[in-house]
């Protein structure tokens, strides 16, 4: 047996089969600014309040570590999806608590297994342990706050005489625990997600994701009010920069971007599914060759009424 399988064997309980897992992100995770845009080290906080007034999001670093990055939260995203399938499958007892190995962690989310990545995977558990999050969420007419980490605890462990990486536990806090085993309270998400390689365009598919959804019309929003959604720190005009250029690559899985306008002429975005853009399209090319096919019968009717006409004209009368 190699040492590959010997060291998966006591996990095997625990390890869902990448192939059969379904990426699940939480509804209400996805369209409001809870992680750092940045792989830089991000000290400011990420303040949101909702249109109405009613939503407020506060999350705040721990200075020797940062705010928990989009990146972070694939660990998250692993986690949730995990535990549904567990909870799909008809298991009584979910834990928080799940165990598994770094190499599969990272495999499962698409990262690099070399030296670096064990460092940075300790320092992804870092942040989101220590990041604190402050939310009205979850009761926002009882003003009622929940302030938690995303993480309660993990452990990594290492062979003790090779220091190779080997088991990691880690422990989701009760609020992401809670909000995951609400009914409906997941979405699916595509498994190219996990190889954007931008900030915000992570932040933008999970924004589209939660609005628009399937809907056949697709989504609209305004540039200011997708500014806000993301977290973004630079001002502005540089996300409006930045969300140009991702118009242009149209690189995101799932939905197509366009510009758009509301109807007090304000700038904003379209989102809409790839499917549904295509069979849109199809749908108004079709429409629009059976209008130019109706134009020429049209056209051909009134041809072949003149040129009867003509010819009754020319058609000698007969004998008086």
């Amino acid at each position: 047996m190699s040492k590959r399988a010997i060291r998966n064997q006591e996990f095997d309980l625990f390890i869902p089969q990448v192939a059969d897992l379904a990426w699940k992100d939480q509804r209400e995770l996805m369209e409001r600014p809870f992680f750092s845009l940045g792989k830089r080290k991000r000290l400011k906080p990420i303040e949101y309040v909702s249109p109405d007034g009613d939503v407020h999001v506060r999350v705040s670093a721990n200075p020797q570590f940062g705010i928990a990055t989009i990146w972070d939260a694939d660990i998250l995203i692993w986690a949730t999806s995990h535990l549904n399938k567990l909870r799909d499958r008809g298991d009584n007892d979910i834990p928080r608590t799940i165990h598994t190995t770094s190499y599969d962690l990272l495999k499962a989310i698409h990262r690099d297994t070399g030296g670096t990545a064990y460092r940075e995977l300790q320092a992804a558990l870092e942040r989101l342990q220590s990041t604190t999050i402050e939310t009205s969420l979850r009761a926002p007419k009882r003003n009622k706050r929940a302030q938690f980490g995303w993480l309660d605890e993990w452990t990594l462990d290492s062979d003790p005489v090779t220091g190779a990486p080997r088991g990691l536990t880690l422990t989701l806090s009760n609020w992401v625990y809670e909000g995951l085993m609400r009914d409906r309270a997941l979405l699916t998400l595509h498994p190219d997600y996990f190889l954007l390689t931008g900030g915000l365009e992570r932040a933008i598919y999970r924004i589209a994701r939660k609005h628009a959804g399937d809907q056949a019309d697709g989504w609209t929003c305004r540039v200011s009010v997708l500014y806000d959604k993301s977290g973004s720190e630079g001002p502005l005009k540089q996300f409006t920069y930045l969300l140009k250029k991702i118009i242009a690559a149209d690189s995101l899985p799932d939905y197509a971007l366009t510009h758009a306008t509301t109807r007090d002429g304000a700038a904003a975005i379209h989102f809409i599914r790839r499917d549904a853009a295509e069979r849109a399209r199809i749908k108004a090319e079709l429409e629009a060759m059976a209008a130019a096919d109706s134009r020429r019968a049209l056209e051909d009717a009134r041809a072949a009424t003149l040129d009867a006409r003509m010819e009754g004209r020319r058609r000698p009368s007969g004998d008086q």
